[in-house]
């Protein structure tokens, strides 16, 4: 089901320039959550969000693919979703972003983007780090306090 309902959501997502993260449909025999994850470059306006969820709304509603009641949530993700791909950190260049390592160490850095076979990060120095991302145990964003203190 979940397949369907992120073939349908595709061409409404793509002609909004918004990557699907997610769909996931669960909950209880009353009602369940169908909840979407989008995301794109620099961030998902509100009006974004409630474009999708009025376009697929209406895409369900013709397919009558959910047969009892359910919840809609049209989401973008948290500073806590984690990036893996190549496409996520195209997505968020230019932001902080926080690297866990397998060994339990941890380095936050502007995301330069993608390399082959890891993620390029500057360094406060003005350096660059390559970071292999086999030795990546989770990606984070985060706030840059300094960058948010210094725009005021």
């Amino acid at each position: 089901m979940e397949g369907r309902i992120a073939e349908l959501l595709a061409p409404i997502a793509e002609e909004l320039g918004l990557d699907v993260l997610k769909v996931s449909l669960g909950g209880g025999h009353h009602q369940q959550l169908l909840k979407i994850v989008v995301d794109k470059a620099g961030g998902v306006p509100f009006d974004l969000l409630a474009r999708v969820s009025r376009g697929i709304s209406l895409q369900l509603d013709a397919e009558d693919l959910i047969e009892n009641r359910y919840r809609l949530e049209v989401t973008s993700p948290g500073l806590d979703w984690p990036l893996s791909s190549e496409a996520d950190f195209r997505r968020h260049e230019g932001e902080m972003l926080k690297v866990l390592f397998t060994d339990g160490s941890a380095v936050t850095g502007e995301n330069l983007g993608p390399c082959e076979g890891g993620l390029r990060l500057a360094r406060e120095d003005g350096g660059e780090k390559l970071v292999a991302m086999s030795d990546v145990a989770k990606v984070v964003r985060t706030i840059d306090w300094k960058r948010v203190n210094d725009s005021k």
